[in-house]
């Protein structure tokens, strides 16, 4: 799956779980975006390292991304999770990205 991947969105992305995933996926050199529903001091590293970080979850963020992972805290009814099922985008659980 991730012989074509660039680009990674990450839906709850300020998570102590999910904030190290996008920091192994920065120092990698893939493309992180996220979302979360709060700023905070994870979410805000990432993006001085250059992820795109969003605050809230609407679906035009998933645009764009090769893969979305999400983690066991966000409800599969998620619009970022629904958007990218709709779209092909490939979803994977926090726990299969490990």
């Amino acid at each position: 799956m991730f012989r074509n991947t660039r680009h990674v969105h990450l839906v709850a992305i300020g998570g102590i779980g999910m904030s190290g995933i996008a920091e192994i996926l920065l120092n990698l050199g893939f493309r992180v975006s996220g979302s979360d529903l709060l700023d905070s001091t994870a979410t805000e590293r990432l993006r001085k390292r250059g992820a795109t970080i969003h605050v809230g979850h609407r679906e035009e963020q998933v645009r764009g991304a090769d893969v979305v992972v999400y983690s066991s805290a966000v409800s599969e009814t998620n619009p970022e999770i629904t958007a990218a099922r709709r779209d092909g985008i490939p979803v994977i659980r926090r726990a299969e990205m490990l």
